[in-house]
Protein backbone atom coordinates (compact mmCIF):
# COMPACT_ATOMS: atom_id res chain seq x y z
CA UNK A 1 0.00 0.00 0.00
CA UNK A 2 1.84 3.13 -0.99
CA UNK A 3 0.29 6.34 0.42
CA UNK A 4 3.23 9.07 -0.28
CA UNK A 5 2.80 12.32 -0.64
CA UNK A 6 3.60 13.25 -4.49
CA UNK A 7 4.69 17.11 -3.95
CA UNK A 8 6.05 18.45 -7.13
CA UNK A 9 8.74 20.87 -6.32
CA UNK A 10 7.91 23.27 -9.40
CA UNK A 11 5.59 26.16 -8.26
CA UNK A 12 6.63 29.99 -9.48
CA UNK A 13 6.82 30.37 -5.46
CA UNK A 14 9.12 27.81 -4.76
CA UNK A 15 11.13 28.41 -8.06
CA UNK A 16 10.70 32.41 -8.42
CA UNK A 17 10.41 32.77 -12.09
CA UNK A 18 7.60 33.38 -14.02
CA UNK A 19 5.83 31.03 -16.01
CA UNK A 20 7.17 32.35 -19.44
CA UNK A 21 10.52 32.50 -18.23
CA UNK A 22 10.09 28.64 -17.36
CA UNK A 23 8.55 27.82 -20.41
CA UNK A 24 11.46 29.71 -22.60
CA UNK A 25 13.95 27.29 -24.29
CA UNK A 26 16.97 27.89 -24.92
CA UNK A 27 18.97 28.68 -28.06
CA UNK A 28 21.67 25.70 -27.81
CA UNK A 29 21.76 22.53 -26.12
CA UNK A 30 22.86 22.69 -22.62
CA UNK A 31 24.64 19.75 -20.96
CA UNK A 32 24.44 18.63 -17.22
CA UNK A 33 26.01 15.99 -15.10
CA UNK A 34 25.11 14.19 -12.60
CA UNK A 35 27.53 12.33 -10.01
CA UNK A 36 25.67 9.52 -8.20
CA UNK A 37 26.58 8.04 -5.00
CA UNK A 38 25.11 4.63 -5.68
CA UNK A 39 25.69 2.07 -8.38
CA UNK A 40 24.85 2.04 -12.01
CA UNK A 41 22.86 -0.88 -11.31
CA UNK A 42 20.95 0.12 -7.78
CA UNK A 43 17.32 0.41 -8.75
CA UNK A 44 17.11 3.00 -6.28
CA UNK A 45 19.95 5.25 -7.88
CA UNK A 46 17.97 4.61 -11.02
CA UNK A 47 14.57 5.71 -9.71
CA UNK A 48 15.92 8.95 -7.95
CA UNK A 49 17.99 10.30 -11.22
CA UNK A 50 14.45 9.36 -13.13
CA UNK A 51 12.88 12.10 -10.96
CA UNK A 52 15.64 14.13 -11.24
CA UNK A 53 14.94 14.07 -14.98
CA UNK A 54 11.48 14.56 -15.11
CA UNK A 55 11.65 17.34 -13.04
CA UNK A 56 13.88 19.05 -15.36
CA UNK A 57 11.70 18.05 -18.03
CA UNK A 58 8.46 19.47 -16.52
CA UNK A 59 10.54 22.60 -16.57
CA UNK A 60 10.51 22.73 -20.28
CA UNK A 61 14.43 20.82 -20.71
CA UNK A 62 13.76 17.94 -23.45
CA UNK A 63 16.62 15.66 -23.52
CA UNK A 64 17.50 15.37 -27.33
CA UNK A 65 16.50 18.65 -28.15
CA UNK A 66 17.67 21.62 -25.57
CA UNK A 67 19.40 19.70 -22.96
CA UNK A 68 21.90 16.45 -22.56
CA UNK A 69 22.53 14.70 -19.21
CA UNK A 70 25.44 12.57 -18.49
CA UNK A 71 24.95 10.53 -15.13
CA UNK A 72 28.53 8.75 -13.80
CA UNK A 73 28.66 6.62 -10.30
CA UNK A 74 30.74 6.63 -8.01
CA UNK A 75 29.33 3.97 -5.35
CA UNK A 76 31.62 4.00 -2.18
CA UNK A 77 34.89 3.35 -3.33
CA UNK A 78 36.69 7.33 -3.17
CA UNK A 79 38.65 6.16 -6.33
CA UNK A 80 36.25 5.55 -8.37
CA UNK A 81 34.32 8.73 -7.03
CA UNK A 82 37.17 10.72 -8.04
CA UNK A 83 37.50 9.39 -11.42
CA UNK A 84 33.78 9.39 -12.45
CA UNK A 85 33.71 13.16 -11.24
CA UNK A 86 36.32 13.74 -13.01
CA UNK A 87 35.07 12.29 -16.23
CA UNK A 88 31.72 14.94 -15.71
CA UNK A 89 34.34 17.73 -15.40
CA UNK A 90 36.12 16.77 -18.15
CA UNK A 91 32.74 17.09 -20.19
CA UNK A 92 32.40 21.08 -19.62
CA UNK A 93 28.80 21.12 -18.48
CA UNK A 94 26.70 23.92 -17.10
CA UNK A 95 26.18 22.59 -13.92
CA UNK A 96 26.31 19.26 -11.86
CA UNK A 97 23.85 17.62 -9.58
CA UNK A 98 25.72 15.68 -7.10
CA UNK A 99 24.23 13.16 -4.28
CA UNK A 100 25.83 12.86 -0.45
CA UNK A 101 28.90 14.22 1.45
CA UNK A 102 31.59 11.81 0.39
CA UNK A 103 30.38 12.86 -3.44
CA UNK A 104 30.08 16.62 -3.16
CA UNK A 105 33.78 16.66 -1.27
CA UNK A 106 35.16 14.90 -4.45
CA UNK A 107 33.72 17.23 -6.75
CA UNK A 108 34.64 20.58 -4.58
CA UNK A 109 38.40 19.61 -5.46
CA UNK A 110 37.57 19.05 -8.90
CA UNK A 111 36.26 22.28 -9.88
CA UNK A 112 35.60 25.85 -8.90
CA UNK A 113 33.62 27.34 -11.95
CA UNK A 114 31.19 24.59 -12.80
CA UNK A 115 28.18 25.61 -10.67
CA UNK A 116 27.45 22.25 -8.66
CA UNK A 117 23.88 21.49 -6.85
CA UNK A 118 23.92 19.04 -4.38
CA UNK A 119 21.76 16.90 -2.68
CA UNK A 120 21.28 15.09 0.56
CA UNK A 121 24.12 16.15 2.15
CA UNK A 122 24.68 16.96 5.94
CA UNK A 123 25.63 20.47 7.23
CA UNK A 124 27.97 21.70 4.16
CA UNK A 125 29.07 24.79 6.04
CA UNK A 126 30.72 22.22 9.34
CA UNK A 127 32.13 20.13 7.05
CA UNK A 128 33.81 23.23 5.43
CA UNK A 129 32.48 23.11 1.91
CA UNK A 130 30.45 26.01 1.77
CA UNK A 131 30.98 29.71 3.83
CA UNK A 132 27.38 30.79 4.19
CA UNK A 133 23.80 28.73 3.81
CA UNK A 134 21.91 31.90 2.97
CA UNK A 135 24.46 32.85 0.17
CA UNK A 136 27.11 30.68 -0.20
CA UNK A 137 28.97 32.14 -3.03
CA UNK A 138 31.54 30.89 -5.08
CA UNK A 139 30.42 27.17 -7.65
CA UNK A 140 28.23 25.40 -4.66
CA UNK A 141 24.49 25.27 -3.27
CA UNK A 142 21.91 22.88 -3.06
CA UNK A 143 19.72 20.98 -0.86
CA UNK A 144 21.39 19.97 2.76
CA UNK A 145 19.87 17.60 5.59
CA UNK A 146 20.89 18.21 9.43
CA UNK A 147 20.39 16.01 12.42
CA UNK A 148 20.49 17.82 15.38
CA UNK A 149 18.78 16.22 18.92
CA UNK A 150 15.33 17.12 18.09
CA UNK A 151 15.64 14.66 14.80
CA UNK A 152 17.64 12.32 17.13
CA UNK A 153 14.53 12.50 19.76
CA UNK A 154 11.99 11.64 16.40
CA UNK A 155 14.04 8.78 15.54
CA UNK A 156 14.01 7.25 19.48
CA UNK A 157 10.05 8.02 19.25
CA UNK A 158 9.53 6.05 16.38
CA UNK A 159 11.88 3.17 17.89
CA UNK A 160 9.96 2.49 20.68
CA UNK A 161 6.96 3.39 19.55
CA UNK A 162 7.89 -0.04 17.15
CA UNK A 163 9.39 -1.90 19.88
CA UNK A 164 8.95 -0.47 23.35
CA UNK A 165 10.99 -3.00 24.61
CA UNK A 166 13.78 -0.93 23.72
CA UNK A 167 15.90 0.58 26.88
CA UNK A 168 19.43 0.80 25.25
CA UNK A 169 20.16 2.55 21.33
CA UNK A 170 23.21 1.22 19.26
CA UNK A 171 23.67 4.49 16.96
CA UNK A 172 25.49 2.55 13.76
CA UNK A 173 28.23 4.25 12.03
CA UNK A 174 30.75 4.58 9.47
CA UNK A 175 33.13 6.32 11.15
CA UNK A 176 35.12 7.33 7.60
CA UNK A 177 31.66 9.60 6.82
CA UNK A 178 32.37 13.14 8.15
CA UNK A 179 29.02 13.49 8.74
CA UNK A 180 28.56 10.12 10.88
CA UNK A 181 29.64 12.00 13.92
CA UNK A 182 28.07 14.88 14.15
CA UNK A 183 24.70 12.32 13.53
CA UNK A 184 25.61 10.14 16.19
CA UNK A 185 26.34 13.23 18.68
CA UNK A 186 22.95 13.99 17.98
CA UNK A 187 21.29 11.15 18.61
CA UNK A 188 23.13 10.13 21.84
CA UNK A 189 22.22 12.99 23.68
CA UNK A 190 18.78 12.50 22.71
CA UNK A 191 18.91 8.66 24.11
CA UNK A 192 20.62 10.23 27.35
CA UNK A 193 17.42 13.21 27.65
CA UNK A 194 15.39 10.38 27.08
CA UNK A 195 17.20 8.24 29.84
CA UNK A 196 18.11 5.37 27.70
CA UNK A 197 21.24 4.13 27.79
CA UNK A 198 23.28 4.85 24.30
CA UNK A 199 26.41 3.42 22.39
CA UNK A 200 27.84 3.36 19.39
CA UNK A 201 28.55 0.68 16.75
CA UNK A 202 31.51 1.36 14.66
CA UNK A 203 31.19 -0.66 11.22
CA UNK A 204 34.27 0.21 9.18
CA UNK A 205 33.91 -2.69 6.97
CA UNK A 206 31.29 -5.57 5.69
CA UNK A 207 33.19 -8.26 7.32
CA UNK A 208 32.72 -6.21 10.27
CA UNK A 209 28.78 -6.25 10.08
CA UNK A 210 28.07 -9.62 11.80
CA UNK A 211 30.68 -9.39 14.63
CA UNK A 212 29.23 -6.12 15.57
CA UNK A 213 26.09 -6.55 15.45
CA UNK A 214 26.50 -9.85 17.37
CA UNK A 215 28.11 -7.95 20.12
CA UNK A 216 25.12 -5.66 20.11
CA UNK A 217 22.77 -7.97 20.44
CA UNK A 218 24.15 -9.54 23.46
CA UNK A 219 22.72 -6.77 25.59
CA UNK A 220 19.00 -7.10 25.88
CA UNK A 221 17.10 -4.68 24.96
CA UNK A 222 19.40 -2.64 22.44
CA UNK A 223 17.33 -1.35 19.50
CA UNK A 224 19.46 0.16 16.38
CA UNK A 225 20.02 3.62 14.75
CA UNK A 226 21.53 3.18 10.97
CA UNK A 227 22.81 7.00 10.49
CA UNK A 228 22.87 7.81 6.85
CA UNK A 229 25.79 6.67 4.68
CA UNK A 230 26.21 4.66 1.14
CA UNK A 231 28.45 2.11 3.27
CA UNK A 232 24.90 0.88 4.39
CA UNK A 233 22.36 1.30 1.89
CA UNK A 234 25.17 -0.66 -0.65
CA UNK A 235 25.25 -3.51 2.16
CA UNK A 236 21.55 -3.29 3.12
CA UNK A 237 20.80 -6.58 1.53
CA UNK A 238 23.22 -8.59 4.50
CA UNK A 239 22.50 -5.52 7.60
CA UNK A 240 19.32 -6.72 7.17
CA UNK A 241 19.91 -10.55 7.46
CA UNK A 242 22.25 -9.83 10.23
CA UNK A 243 19.49 -7.48 11.96
CA UNK A 244 17.03 -10.54 12.17
CA UNK A 245 19.80 -13.30 13.17
CA UNK A 246 19.98 -11.56 16.49
CA UNK A 247 16.80 -10.18 16.49
CA UNK A 248 17.72 -6.38 16.76
CA UNK A 249 14.92 -3.88 15.57
CA UNK A 250 16.54 -1.42 13.71
CA UNK A 251 15.69 1.90 12.35
CA UNK A 252 17.00 3.20 9.34
CA UNK A 253 17.61 6.57 8.28
CA UNK A 254 18.74 6.02 4.73
CA UNK A 255 15.32 5.42 2.41
CA UNK A 256 14.00 2.02 0.72
CA UNK A 257 15.71 -0.30 3.04
CA UNK A 258 12.24 -1.03 3.91
CA UNK A 259 11.76 -2.43 0.32
CA UNK A 260 14.43 -4.69 0.71
CA UNK A 261 13.18 -6.01 3.30
CA UNK A 262 14.22 -3.60 6.48
CA UNK A 263 11.79 -2.59 9.56
CA UNK A 264 11.77 1.21 9.01
CA UNK A 265 13.26 4.06 7.83
CA UNK A 266 12.49 7.77 8.50
CA UNK A 267 14.25 10.22 6.63
CA UNK A 268 13.94 13.43 4.44
CA UNK A 269 12.46 12.44 1.11
CA UNK A 270 15.47 11.74 -1.57
CA UNK A 271 13.20 11.80 -4.42
CA UNK A 272 11.76 15.39 -3.28
CA UNK A 273 15.58 16.24 -2.87
CA UNK A 274 16.14 15.63 -6.68
CA UNK A 275 13.26 17.70 -7.34
CA UNK A 276 14.32 20.71 -5.72
CA UNK A 277 18.18 19.71 -6.92
CA UNK A 278 16.28 20.20 -10.55
CA UNK A 279 14.29 23.52 -10.11
CA UNK A 280 18.11 24.92 -8.77
CA UNK A 281 19.61 23.52 -12.38
CA UNK A 282 17.08 25.05 -13.83
CA UNK A 283 18.05 28.75 -12.35
CA UNK A 284 21.42 28.28 -13.01
CA UNK A 285 20.97 27.05 -16.89
CA UNK A 286 18.78 29.80 -17.14
CA UNK A 287 21.41 32.33 -15.70
CA UNK A 288 21.36 32.21 -12.09
CA UNK A 289 24.67 32.17 -9.78
CA UNK A 290 25.36 29.71 -7.50
CA UNK A 291 26.91 31.25 -5.35
CA UNK A 292 23.31 33.42 -5.24
CA UNK A 293 20.88 30.82 -4.27
CA UNK A 294 20.87 29.62 -0.55
CA UNK A 295 21.53 26.39 0.71
CA UNK A 296 17.67 24.80 1.83
CA UNK A 297 16.39 22.95 4.28
CA UNK A 298 14.14 19.51 3.33
CA UNK A 299 10.53 20.30 3.08
CA UNK A 300 9.27 16.68 3.18
CA UNK A 301 10.20 13.39 5.52
CA UNK A 302 8.72 9.91 4.68
CA UNK A 303 8.24 7.05 6.93
CA UNK A 304 8.25 3.81 6.15
CA UNK A 305 7.57 0.57 7.43
CA UNK A 306 7.71 -3.10 6.08
CA UNK A 307 5.17 -6.13 7.91
CA UNK A 308 6.79 -8.41 7.25
CA UNK A 309 10.54 -7.96 8.87
CA UNK A 310 8.46 -6.43 12.24
CA UNK A 311 7.07 -9.89 12.35
CA UNK A 312 9.91 -11.66 12.07
CA UNK A 313 11.21 -9.77 14.57
CA UNK A 314 8.27 -11.06 16.56
CA UNK A 315 6.93 -6.86 16.90
CA UNK A 316 3.88 -5.63 16.55
CA UNK A 317 3.52 -2.29 15.06
CA UNK A 318 0.59 -0.32 16.44
CA UNK A 319 -2.04 1.30 14.63
CA UNK A 320 -0.92 4.65 15.54
CA UNK A 321 2.06 4.56 13.48
CA UNK A 322 0.69 3.32 10.64
CA UNK A 323 -1.25 6.13 10.29
CA UNK A 324 1.38 7.92 10.41
CA UNK A 325 3.54 6.09 7.40
CA UNK A 326 3.92 7.10 4.27
CA UNK A 327 4.76 3.60 3.09
CA UNK A 328 3.69 0.51 4.26
CA UNK A 329 5.43 -2.54 3.07
CA UNK A 330 2.97 -6.09 3.52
Amino acid sequence: MRRRDLVTFLGATAIGWPLAAAAQQTAKTRRVGVLSNGAANDRVSSARIAVFRRALQALGWTEGQNIRIDVRYGGIDPDRLRSSGAELVGLAPDAILVHGSNTLAAMSTLTRSIPIVFVVVDDPVRLGLISNLARPGGNITGFAQSVDQSMGSKYLQLLREIAPHVSRVAVMIQPSNPSAHNTSRAITAAAVAANLAATEGLVRSARDLAPVLAGLSKTPGTGLIFTGDTFFAANRYDIIKFVQRYHLPALYTTQDIPESGGLMSYGASIAEEYRQGASYVDRILRGAKPGDLPVQAPTKYDLEINLKAAKALGLTVPQSLLIQADEVIK
